[in-house]
């Protein structure tokens, strides 16, 4: 076939398209068009599935995104004769262009999400040799404990696998730094590292300096270590067992195979998830990301080491110079270059990790900051458009992921937009009501029904642009001090595995009281405005509705700054595995519901179990039947801190005794030996919204989320500051010994 008859298709769809896109019709029938496109998009979503079910909504709602572009950009724009107009209005126009040129990129992306088949199982004389890093910084000995245990319980021959602690918190420059106290708390803390990494067998790895942050501490792992593949895990990210055996396969499938990323799976909700109560009921926000975008990066060839949960091969990295720590996002980065450099990457769609996400507000906001700025540095320093070796696809793909980081701009500029208007009246997007509702209304409604359509499993209406206002406040300046400084940028480690003993209001609440503030009068003098005028009442009205979306968004996050009491230090994950309880006395046959780091709830399977009661508290141990229930893996000193009543049994919430380095191998193995509850809650919460159930949704959110923030607000306003300000803590353990330790009865006696 010669080119002419390749391009021939091509040339007449884009003939077509642009004749449509430019066809001169009146608003009615505009506003025809707009309905009758909005309708074959349903009735396509509804009635049409199949294998091109997703290109045909996708080309439904592209031109109609086109019809308005093209309108947009020949009939609204402000006149340059006066500069108090134009200036804003081609501000916002910018920032729309911004959002329609994310809009089209992302579509290339996600048409078509690769669904990997899972990897070839090897014989074990067939598989490469592995070295795990843990690297660590500043973390809690018993989040390590549960990290390293999980990744020495891995399911691999203990011939081919070395697991190192990696850590940054104990280097030779911390140990003998001028601060006395501090170095001899490095001192101890590579004392007890050590001693912890030679109890479940690891390898405990520092260095001299602490240079390049996490990027330099893999570095030195990289030459310490010799294995054909290395694994990467963050301190607070414990695998599964069967992690190895379903990723390690596709290495021997492709030679030129570099990365193997799986999905970061959390135990703990976010400070939006948590202050907002939807934790166990909403997709977790970074599932549209894992569970689509890397899936459609995966198709190209593009899927992106994320850091952690991630499979990497050692002589692509040692072709590469280690890995890369140009900017703060090293993961992201080293992905890029090796990608440039012919490498190959494969994403596997199940979550096989269970990590920790930040617990506060200021520190979630710190840790996107640092994603925001690291991004905006691989764009400037590394700009993927001019990276030699990328394939057009990897370029595309790449300049999405970090221009998605540059979206405090559009998200403010729409903020603002509506009260130039509403205050001072500038014209800045010249139409009036009825063109505004044939083009405007139309295009988002079109774009909302396609967003819901690709992603409405994994993320519900308006939490996308949720997420973006209560990060665009803090990450408008994090991105301008990259674009003023590319290479100023240091890596801050994320602060986890804290909890709040009290209800607070974040210190960064300021600017979304502010803005609700503003947006609340601007609300006001809008009906002023129009009871006592005649004329653009029709455009005020519009503008209004406007206002009112940014006023939703708003109230709901003065509920995300209102800080919720989080006392549970450690989270729980749902296990149901069989055991047996071991009190003075007796032993009792349980089933084992949920477990954390620190202990386990339990459901009693013999009837009529009378515990103690009074001061003493019964001390004993669990033993945690095999998968199979044949065998036991072992022991675990327990404390029986309370009992739950329920219609048929009782339940007891157990604490772990003083757990020693071999007790969290118990631990590991009871909460990581399956993948299978990982999964299970990650689908759990996968229920869909529709656009106007989940629109009505958000609204009722949005006025409880005012009440409860002015709540907030007003407290923190009429009575003092505590001490401890609002400062994450550490709620005090329960004690770690029991009192008397007393029998129990059965039924029988």
């Amino acid at each position: 076939m010669t080119s002419f008859s390749r391009l021939l298709p091509w040339f007449v769809t884009a003939c077509l398209v642009g004749f449509l896109v430019t066809l001169p019709i009146g608003t009615q029938s505009q506003l025809v068009l707009g309905i009758v496109l909005i309708g074959a998009l349903l009735l396509v979503w509804r009635f049409w599935p199949g294998p091109h079910q997703r290109l045909v909504m996708m080309a439904i709602g592209t031109l109609l995104v086109l019809r308005y572009l093209y309108w947009r950009a020949t009939s609204t724009l402000p006149s340059t004769s006066d500069m108090a107009d134009f200036i804003p209005g081609m501000i916002l126009f910018a920032a729309e262009l911004f959002c329609i040129g994310m809009l089209f990129i992302s579509l290339f992306v996600v048409a078509s999400p690769l669904e990997r088949k899972p990897a070839r199982r090897l014989a074990d004389d067939e598989l490469p040799t592995v070295d795990v890093f843990i690297p660590t910084y500043n973390e809690d000995v018993h989040l390590l404990s549960a990290t390293l245990a999980a990744a020495r319980a891995l399911d691999y021959p203990a011939d081919r696998l070395r697991v190192y602690l990696l850590d940054d918190g104990g280097t030779d420059q911390k140990c003998a730094q001028e601060n006395v106290s501090l170095a001899a708390a490095a001192r101890r803390r590579r004392a007890e590292l050590m001693s912890l990494c030679s109890d479940l067998g690891a390898t405990y790895l520092t260095r001299a300096r602490n240079e390049h942050a996490k990027a330099g501490n893999l570095n030195n792992g990289l030459a310490h270590s010799t294995g054909e593949l290395v694994v990467v895990f963050d301190a607070d990210h414990a695998p599964v067992r069967e992690f190895l055996r379903e990723t390690v396969g596709h290495f021997r499938d492709d030679a030129r195979l570099f990365l193997v990323q799986t999905p970061h799976f959390f135990l703990n909700p976010d400070p939006v998830e948590k202050n907002l109560s939807t934790w166990l009921r909403m997709p977790s926000e970074n599932e549209m990301f894992y569970s689509v975008i890397q899936r459609g990066l995966d198709r190209w060839n593009a899927a992106f080491f994320c850091g952690s949960a991630a499979v990497l091969r050692r002589a692509a990295l040692v072709e590469a110079g280690g890995f890369s720590g140009v900017s703060i996002t090293e993961d992201c980065e080293t992905a890029l270059e090796l990608h440039a450099r012919g490498w190959n990457s494969r994403y596997v769609d199940r979550p096989m990790i269970a990590g920790l996400q930040p617990e506060t507000f200021a520190s979630f906001i710190g840790q996107r900051s640092r994603w925001c700025r690291g991004m905006m540095q691989i764009l400037l320093l590394k700009n993927p458009l001019l990276k030699r070796g990328l394939s057009l696809p990897q370029r595309l793909c790449y300049l999405s992921s970090a221009l998605f980081w540059a979206f405090p701009f559009p998200r403010l500029t729409f903020l603002v937009a509506p009260l130039l208007f509403i205050f001072f009246d500038l014209k800045i997007f010249i139409a009036n009501s009825q063109e505004f509702v044939a083009f405007a209304v139309t295009y988002l409604i079109a774009n909302m029904i396609l967003q819901n359509y690709l992603y409405g499993r994994v993320r519900w209406p308006w939490v996308s642009e949720l997420y973006e206002y209560i990060q665009s406040f803090y990450l408008a300046p994090a991105m301008l001090s990259v674009l003023l400084n590319p290479r100023k940028p240091s890596f801050n480690v994320t602060e986890k595995g804290v909890t709040t003993n009290r209800d607070f209001l974040s210190s960064l609440a300021t600017p979304y009281f502010v803005s609700f503030a503003v947006l609340v009068v601007a609300m006001g003098y809008a009906g002023w405005r129009y009871a006592t005028q005649t004329l653009d009442n029709d455009l005020l009205v519009v503008v209004c509705i406007w206002n009112a979306l940014n006023l939703a968004l708003a109230a709901v996050s003065l509920g995300v700054v209102s800080e919720r009491s989080e006392r549970r230090r450690n989270q729980r994950l749902a296990v149901n595995r069989c055991g047996r309880l071991d009190l003075h006395g007796g032993s009792l046959p349980v089933q084992i519901q949920d477990a954390s780091t620190t202990g386990a709830r339990v459901k009693l399977l013999t009837p009529g179990v009378d515990l103690p009661g009074g001061e003493g508290l019964p001390v004993g141990w669990l033993h945690v039947a095999t998968l199979d229930g044949k065998t036991e893996t072992g022991g675990i000193p327990v404390i029986v801190r309370r009992t739950i009543s329920e219609p048929d049994s009782m339940a007891i919430g157990l604490q772990y005794l003083k757990p020693t380095p071999q007790h969290y191998t118990v631990i590991a193995e009871l909460m990581y030996g399956q993948g299978k509850p990982l999964s299970d809650f990650w689908n759990l919460r996968r229920a869909g919204k529709g656009l106007l159930r989940g629109t009505l949704m958000f609204l009722r959110m949005s006025l409880g989320q005012m009440v409860r923030g002015l709540q907030f607000g007003w407290l923190a306003l009429s009575q003092p500051k505590p001490d401890a300000s609002d400062q994450p803590v550490v709620p005090p353990r329960a004690p770690e010994t029991g009192g008397t330790v007393a029998p129990f009865k059965t039924a029988e006696g």
